[in-house]
């Protein structure tokens, strides 16, 4: 019996790279059956795309468009006809600033995940690690969920748990949680590539 084929990912980021780092090292390792067929920022300068360059992977800068924090449509189904193109079967939201909208999570249903530094539905948006300091929470973490049309708001998948400690501050909890971000993240794609319902 052949072996299905590698699990078609598309990655999407804003900002560093560290969670496409993770995807791609575990893919490197065989520790998971996929490949990355494609990343894609809305920041032409972001660092994931250089990353992405220097391991081989196609990449593509989405337009910014005129607003911060969604795509217009037009340009979002720009980004989805990529993603399609390159017959994707996952996407992925790592670092990836924007809310996303209709064109991609109708040309993608069920198959947009996104890692979220907090213990969902416990403080969605931005800087969640600080917003669980500033609540004076003593357990934060991270949730991969799938995405839907609520900001951070689709079926919890997995999640990790992570101590608040005295004396932390937002970037040492920051650094604790993108931590366990790192393995999470990979072993929930594993399951997808698996064929295992998430």
């Amino acid at each position: 019996m052949r072996n299905p084929p590698p699990l078609k990912l598309g990655i999407l980021g804003s900002g560093r790279g560290s969670n496409f780092i993770a995807i791609s090292d575990a893919i490197r390792a065989r520790q998971l059956h996929a490949t990355v067929s494609l990343v894609i920022s809305d920041l032409a300068d972001a660092p994931i795309l250089s990353l992405a360059r220097a391991r081989g992977y196609r990449t593509w800068a989405c337009p910014a468009g005129r607003f911060k924090t969604k795509l217009e449509p037009d340009l979002e189904a720009q980004l989805a006809a990529q993603l399609r193109a390159a017959d994707i079967d996952l996407v992925i939201l790592a670092g990836y600033m924007r809310v996303v909208k209709t064109p991609l999570l109708a040309a993608f249903p069920r198959r947009i995940i996104n890692i979220h530094p907090s213990l969902l539905p416990a403080f969605p948006g931005l800087q969640a690690w600080a917003q669980a300091l500033a609540a004076g929470a003593t357990v934060s973490g991270c949730t991969v969920h799938y995405v839907n049309e609520i900001l951070d708001g689709g079926d919890i998948i997995a999640q990790a748990r992570v101590p608040v400690l005295p004396g932390d501050t937002p970037e040492t909890l920051h650094t604790r949680i993108q931590a366990e971000e790192h393995w999470l993240l990979p072993a929930v794609v594993g399951r997808f590539a698996a064929g295992k319902s998430a």
